[in-house]
């Protein structure tokens, strides 16, 4: 039995590898790769693979918490099936959700990312349990996976040591 760090590299593997292909088919029929990150995922904690579903070409809904994911796909009709399917990425051959792989749900992270994203400083005892816990999950995510959400770094080679 994989360990979870082993299942975790795999499931990354699997994302890469469907990049991989997306951007095979892409260019294939000269389109682009559309990502499918919401605001919380791609900004807030990082929840997406680095390469992987977080390699795409635009975008559209990355500005958009998920519960505005779920008011546009309302408003556009979108099929009943779609709207109440539980969110996950598919990629560890098994049923687990978001939710289960995060601890939190996307409007409890949304809260949490809210609150952050205020500045605003609340005292533990102004918090549920579940609140601090929440808060907890979205901190050690967004600081962990910080790599994944900001540019990537370049060594500056000073020009007097350039060949």
């Amino acid at each position: 039995m994989a360990t979870d760090g082993e299942a975790t590299r795999l499931a990354n593997t699997r994302a890469r590898l469907r990049m991989t292909a997306l951007y095979h088919i892409a260019g294939t029929l000269r389109h682009l790769v559309v990502g499918t990150g919401n605001k919380v995922e791609d900004f807030g904690i990082g929840f997406f693979t680095k390469y992987g579903d977080g390699g795409v070409d635009l975008s559209p809904i990355a500005d958009l918490m998920k519960t505005e994911v779920y008011e546009v796909a309302d408003s556009l009709g979108i099929i009943e099936s779609i709207m109440t399917a539980k969110p996950t990425d598919g990629l560890f051959g098994d049923d687990r959700t978001d939710e289960d792989q995060i601890g939190a749900s996307y409007p409890e992270l949304e809260w949490a990312m809210r609150l952050r994203d205020s500045g605003q400083v609340i005292g533990s005892t102004e918090l549920s349990d579940r609140q601090e816990r929440v808060l907890a999950i979205f901190d050690q995510r967004r600081a962990a996976n910080r790599h994944k959400m900001e540019p990537i770094p370049v060594c500056a080679i000073p020009k007097d040591l350039r060949i």
